[in-house]
Protein backbone atom coordinates (compact mmCIF):
# COMPACT_ATOMS: atom_id res chain seq x y z
CA UNK A 1 0.00 0.00 0.00
CA UNK A 2 1.44 3.37 -0.98
CA UNK A 3 1.45 6.40 1.28
CA UNK A 4 -1.36 8.03 -0.73
CA UNK A 5 -3.43 4.84 -0.57
CA UNK A 6 -2.93 4.58 3.20
CA UNK A 7 -3.85 8.22 3.78
CA UNK A 8 -7.16 7.85 1.97
CA UNK A 9 -7.88 4.34 3.28
CA UNK A 10 -10.17 3.63 6.21
CA UNK A 11 -7.08 3.00 8.36
CA UNK A 12 -5.65 6.40 7.42
CA UNK A 13 -8.93 8.09 8.30
CA UNK A 14 -9.16 6.14 11.57
CA UNK A 15 -5.65 7.25 12.45
CA UNK A 16 -6.60 10.85 11.70
CA UNK A 17 -9.69 10.72 13.94
CA UNK A 18 -7.76 8.98 16.73
CA UNK A 19 -5.05 11.66 16.60
CA UNK A 20 -7.72 14.36 16.41
CA UNK A 21 -9.38 12.99 19.57
CA UNK A 22 -6.02 12.79 21.36
CA UNK A 23 -5.25 16.37 20.32
CA UNK A 24 -8.59 17.56 21.70
CA UNK A 25 -7.96 15.78 25.00
CA UNK A 26 -4.59 17.54 25.33
CA UNK A 27 -6.20 20.89 24.39
CA UNK A 28 -8.77 20.43 27.16
CA UNK A 29 -6.06 19.50 29.67
CA UNK A 30 -4.00 22.54 28.64
CA UNK A 31 -7.03 24.79 29.03
CA UNK A 32 -7.55 23.47 32.56
CA UNK A 33 -3.88 23.79 33.54
CA UNK A 34 -3.68 27.20 31.86
CA UNK A 35 -6.49 28.80 33.86
CA UNK A 36 -4.29 29.77 36.85
CA UNK A 37 -1.90 31.49 34.41
CA UNK A 38 -4.42 34.16 33.43
CA UNK A 39 -3.53 37.22 35.46
CA UNK A 40 -3.82 40.99 35.07
CA UNK A 41 -0.27 40.99 33.64
CA UNK A 42 -0.90 37.92 31.45
CA UNK A 43 -4.57 38.05 30.39
CA UNK A 44 -3.91 35.41 27.73
CA UNK A 45 -2.10 33.14 30.16
CA UNK A 46 0.71 31.19 28.54
CA UNK A 47 0.06 32.86 25.16
CA UNK A 48 0.85 36.24 26.73
CA UNK A 49 4.15 34.75 27.92
CA UNK A 50 4.88 33.37 24.43
CA UNK A 51 4.30 36.72 22.73
CA UNK A 52 5.66 39.26 25.26
CA UNK A 53 9.05 39.52 23.53
CA UNK A 54 10.98 41.29 26.29
CA UNK A 55 12.85 40.17 29.38
CA UNK A 56 11.13 42.79 31.53
CA UNK A 57 7.69 41.69 30.30
CA UNK A 58 8.60 38.03 30.85
CA UNK A 59 9.78 38.77 34.39
CA UNK A 60 6.52 40.63 35.14
CA UNK A 61 4.49 37.65 33.91
CA UNK A 62 6.60 35.17 35.88
CA UNK A 63 6.27 37.36 39.00
CA UNK A 64 2.48 37.25 38.58
CA UNK A 65 2.68 33.44 38.61
CA UNK A 66 4.53 32.98 41.89
CA UNK A 67 3.38 30.14 44.11
CA UNK A 68 1.12 27.43 42.77
CA UNK A 69 0.66 29.17 39.39
CA UNK A 70 4.38 28.67 38.71
CA UNK A 71 3.90 24.91 38.98
CA UNK A 72 0.96 25.14 36.58
CA UNK A 73 3.14 27.08 34.14
CA UNK A 74 5.70 24.28 34.14
CA UNK A 75 3.01 21.62 33.74
CA UNK A 76 1.38 23.58 30.92
CA UNK A 77 4.66 24.00 29.04
CA UNK A 78 5.46 20.32 29.54
CA UNK A 79 2.06 19.35 28.15
CA UNK A 80 2.74 21.60 25.16
CA UNK A 81 5.43 19.15 24.04
CA UNK A 82 2.75 16.45 23.85
CA UNK A 83 0.36 18.89 22.19
CA UNK A 84 2.82 19.97 19.50
CA UNK A 85 3.46 16.34 18.63
CA UNK A 86 -0.25 15.61 18.29
CA UNK A 87 -1.23 18.80 16.45
CA UNK A 88 1.75 18.56 14.12
CA UNK A 89 0.98 15.02 13.02
CA UNK A 90 -2.81 15.47 13.04
CA UNK A 91 -2.93 18.64 10.97
CA UNK A 92 -0.24 17.38 8.57
CA UNK A 93 -2.25 14.20 8.04
CA UNK A 94 -5.40 16.31 7.60
CA UNK A 95 -3.65 18.36 4.91
CA UNK A 96 -2.57 15.20 3.09
CA UNK A 97 -6.06 13.67 3.32
CA UNK A 98 -7.53 16.90 1.99
CA UNK A 99 -4.91 17.02 -0.77
CA UNK A 100 -5.79 13.52 -1.91
CA UNK A 101 -9.49 14.31 -1.97
CA UNK A 102 -9.15 17.34 -4.23
CA UNK A 103 -9.96 16.86 -7.89
CA UNK A 104 -7.02 16.55 -10.25
CA UNK A 105 -7.86 19.69 -12.20
CA UNK A 106 -6.86 21.70 -9.12
CA UNK A 107 -3.18 20.66 -9.17
CA UNK A 108 -1.92 23.91 -7.67
CA UNK A 109 -4.28 23.56 -4.71
CA UNK A 110 -3.22 19.93 -4.33
CA UNK A 111 0.46 20.98 -4.29
CA UNK A 112 -0.28 23.60 -1.63
CA UNK A 113 -1.54 20.74 0.55
CA UNK A 114 1.88 19.12 0.57
CA UNK A 115 3.46 22.44 1.55
CA UNK A 116 0.87 22.96 4.28
CA UNK A 117 1.65 19.51 5.71
CA UNK A 118 5.34 20.41 5.81
CA UNK A 119 4.53 23.88 7.15
CA UNK A 120 2.64 22.58 10.16
CA UNK A 121 5.57 20.28 11.00
CA UNK A 122 7.85 23.33 10.81
CA UNK A 123 5.39 25.06 13.17
CA UNK A 124 5.77 22.18 15.63
CA UNK A 125 9.56 22.57 15.41
CA UNK A 126 9.24 26.29 16.12
CA UNK A 127 7.03 25.39 19.08
CA UNK A 128 9.84 23.24 20.52
CA UNK A 129 12.31 26.15 20.28
CA UNK A 130 9.73 28.49 21.81
CA UNK A 131 9.03 26.09 24.71
CA UNK A 132 12.71 25.59 25.50
CA UNK A 133 13.14 29.37 25.59
CA UNK A 134 10.15 29.81 27.89
CA UNK A 135 11.25 27.03 30.24
CA UNK A 136 14.70 28.63 30.50
CA UNK A 137 12.98 31.89 31.51
CA UNK A 138 10.78 30.08 34.04
CA UNK A 139 13.80 28.57 35.77
CA UNK A 140 15.50 31.94 36.09
CA UNK A 141 17.51 32.70 32.96
CA UNK A 142 18.20 36.40 32.45
CA UNK A 143 19.14 35.99 28.78
CA UNK A 144 17.43 38.87 26.95
CA UNK A 145 17.26 36.89 23.70
CA UNK A 146 15.00 34.16 25.07
CA UNK A 147 11.72 36.14 25.08
CA UNK A 148 12.57 37.47 21.61
CA UNK A 149 13.24 33.95 20.33
CA UNK A 150 9.99 32.71 21.90
CA UNK A 151 7.99 35.53 20.30
CA UNK A 152 9.50 35.12 16.85
CA UNK A 153 8.92 31.39 16.97
CA UNK A 154 5.34 31.80 18.23
CA UNK A 155 4.20 34.25 15.54
CA UNK A 156 5.03 32.09 12.49
CA UNK A 157 3.90 29.00 14.42
CA UNK A 158 0.42 30.45 14.90
CA UNK A 159 0.33 31.56 11.25
CA UNK A 160 1.42 28.16 9.87
CA UNK A 161 -1.04 26.28 12.06
CA UNK A 162 -3.89 28.63 11.09
CA UNK A 163 -3.32 28.39 7.33
CA UNK A 164 -2.88 24.62 7.53
CA UNK A 165 -6.19 24.33 9.37
CA UNK A 166 -7.85 26.60 6.79
CA UNK A 167 -6.49 24.43 3.98
CA UNK A 168 -7.83 21.29 5.64
CA UNK A 169 -11.25 22.85 6.21
CA UNK A 170 -11.24 24.34 2.71
CA UNK A 171 -10.99 20.83 1.35
CA UNK A 172 -14.50 20.30 2.61
CA UNK A 173 -15.80 22.60 -0.12
CA UNK A 174 -17.79 20.44 -2.55
CA UNK A 175 -16.42 22.18 -5.65
CA UNK A 176 -12.90 20.93 -4.87
CA UNK A 177 -13.70 17.37 -3.82
CA UNK A 178 -13.44 14.30 -5.96
CA UNK A 179 -16.68 12.46 -6.37
CA UNK A 180 -16.69 8.70 -6.21
CA UNK A 181 -20.12 8.29 -7.62
CA UNK A 182 -21.45 8.95 -11.08
CA UNK A 183 -24.40 11.18 -11.55
CA UNK A 184 -27.41 9.39 -12.84
CA UNK A 185 -28.33 10.20 -16.39
CA UNK A 186 -31.21 12.57 -16.74
CA UNK A 187 -34.19 10.96 -18.28
CA UNK A 188 -36.60 13.14 -20.14
CA UNK A 189 -40.18 12.42 -19.35
CA UNK A 190 -42.64 13.46 -21.99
Amino acid sequence: MTQAEFITSKNGLRLFWLLFAMTLIVVIAMQITGQPLKTAVAPGGIVSFELIGSLEGSRNIIDSWQGVAMSWAGINLGMDFLFLTFYGITIALGCLITRNRIRNEFQLIKQVGMWMAVGVLVAAGLDVIENVSLIALLVGSENELLPVVARYCAIPKFFLVAISLLYTMGGLLPVLRKTNHKRPKRVKIY
